[in-house]
């Protein structure tokens, strides 16, 4: 093995190292101070929108995940670069490892609610890599062979005077002794990286709400209509999305850790009332249980960034109206623990529909991924502008004094849901034999309702779709469509149309500012 791949090895051993003591000592410091997770959370907030739309197109729910795997990508490089450089001088192995914990330092102290104490994972993450990487290039070092007539330190004529003789060593000794030195080393610092790196994510998850979540006793409430008999139609997606389902598309690499009996909700602004709530004083409100279908503005043509599910929550109308927002009061922005915020015009919170600060979905309390312990859920408005997750303030404002997260970085400041369809089966490229072909799948128009689904193959006339009945406005509905279909290739189409008598645009456009619109459609063989 040359001594660069040794120099380049250990600088990745080194990184190892890093990560793995950062996320021991983050334990004690919280999650977020993790480099990984705090850098992660910088890149999320400040990388331009294309690229954050283009990793949710092409990641999707999976993006969070890509993005930590990208960044552990780039840190190995640069530490592989760092190794090499480092063989020729110590400051520069010194100036690498500074750097990366001065950019770690500061990521994870400009967090939300950062203190000081955030640092302390990078910098004594920092110092044990300087130490494994200066024990490693050690140990690469004395992997060469050693030169012709240096196995002995005695000159010509013996040992200079004071010096004692040392033991004669061939070069091919020197080399297997410093070689397993070198991997002895390499082992060393991947178990420090794999225990530390493991060991702290389980212990960070002991640490975590998953007991106190477990604890909690979700209020009684009036019970829900059921989900009428025949909603469900064979080869659509599950009427009621499960939990474990449900998309998730949030700007929070590590979902918050809220206790609820250290969580308040605080109202205030422009209102005449300002409001602190506790959890025990929201449980004490009145609950009611709704279905609603939520779906995200990325949502392409065709998509599964949509879901449905059973919530359960306080009207928020309710809670607005006790603090009575001033007349020209035109945008409640909700704040997330992390410090996210999404704007919601104040009067579509007030108009009678369904908004809820959530406390359950499908009969559970909420998950953390989704929000424990409280999150907003708003009929007809995509999760952008409404769904604030882990949510613990309320701002009344005008769109004119304040723009949310997502407004800078390109979207609409306001988000009414597109009356859209989708077809689940057959799926696109899918082959069926020549006969009767049900085609089905779902679609939404939340607060409005859908009215008609048709269905087109190749480009004849628009045949009507039968639709299954639905809970209400608020959720998806089911459809479907028996097609005579016949040999060869062909491509269906699907269009909906709302109460409003709105039928769904034909014209193809992505889903920046405020949503995708175009037709879904499939191509499928009939043999």
């Amino acid at each position: 093995m040359k001594l660069s791949l040794r120099a380049a090895l250990a600088g990745l051993a080194a990184a190892g190292v890093a990560l793995g003591v950062a996320e021991i000592v983050a334990v004690l410091t919280g999650p977020l101070s993790s480099p990984l997770f705090a850098v992660g959370g910088v890149v999320v907030d400040n990388v331009p929108a294309p690229v954050k739309d283009a990793g949710i197109a092409i990641f999707g729910t999976h993006d969070k995940t890509a993005l930590i795997s990208g960044t552990a990508l780039l840190l190995g490089a640069y530490a592989a670069l760092l190794g090499v450089l480092a063989l020729r001088s110590r400051v520069v192995a010194a100036a690498g490892i500074a750097l990366f914990a001065v950019l770690g330092v500061v990521a994870a102290v400009t967090r939300n609610d950062a203190g000081i104490t955030a640092a302390l994972p990078t910098l004594v993450g920092a110092v044990a890599a300087y130490l494994a990487l200066r024990h490693l290039l050690r140990a690469a070092v004395e992997a060469e062979p050693a030169p012709v007539g240096a196995a002995t330190t005695a000159g010509p004529g013996g040992p200079a005077e004071g010096e004692r003789s040392r033991p004669v060593v061939s070069p091919s000794a020197y080399r297997e002794d410093g070689r397993r030195r070198f991997l002895i080393g390499l082992g060393s610092a991947a178990g420090v990286a794999a225990v530390g790196g493991v060991g702290g994510r389980l212990l960070t998850s002991r640490r975590a709400v998953t007991a106190a979540r477990a604890a909690v006793v979700l209020p009684p409430a009036p019970p829900v209509p059921p989900v009428p008999a025949g909603a469900q139609v064979d080869g659509a997606t599950a009427y009621v999305t499960s939990n474990d389902d449900f998309y998730r598309i949030d700007t929070a690499l590590y979902p918050p850790q809220i206790d609820p009996a250290t969580w308040e909700l605080r109202i205030h602004g422009m209102v005449r009332n300002p409001i602190t709530i506790t959890w025990e004083q929201l449980l004490q409100r009145p609950m009611v249980q709704r279905y609603v279908t939520l779906a995200c503005v990325s949502n392409e043509v065709g998509g599964d960034l949509i879901g449905n599910a059973l919530w359960l929550g306080a009207p928020i109308k309710d809670l607005l109206d006790e603090a009575q927002p001033l007349p020209d009061a035109d945008q409640v922005v909700q704040r997330s623990s992390d410090g996210w915020t999404c704007g919601s015009p104040t009067a579509v919170l007030r108009d009678g529909r369904d908004a809820l600060l959530a406390i359950g979905m499908n009969g559970q309390p909420l998950p953390v991924r989704h929000g424990f312990p409280v999150r907003m859920v708003v009929p007809g408005l995509y999760g952008y502008v409404s769904a604030c997750k882990w949510i613990t303030e309320i701002e009344l404002t005008r769109f004119s004094d304040f723009d949310a997260y997502w407004v800078p970085r390109g979207w609409s400041a306001l988000g009414p849901i597109k009356t859209e369809s989708r077809i689940d089966t057959p799926r696109d490229g899918a082959k069926r034999k020549a006969g009767q072909v049900t085609v089905a799948g779902v679609a939404w128009a939340q607060h409005r309702g859908i009215t008609a689904v048709e269905v087109q193959v190749d480009n004849g006339p628009w045949a009507p779709a039968t639709l299954a009945p639905a809970v209400s406005a608020d959720t998806w509905v089911q459809w479907s469509y028996a097609w005579p279909a016949t040999a060869g290739e062909h491509t269906l189409r699907v269009r909906a149309t709302d109460s409003k008598g709105e039928t769904q645009t034909s014209t193809p456009a992505s889903p920046a500012p405020d949503g995708a619109t175009g037709w879904h459609s499939v191509r499928v063989t009939v043999g």
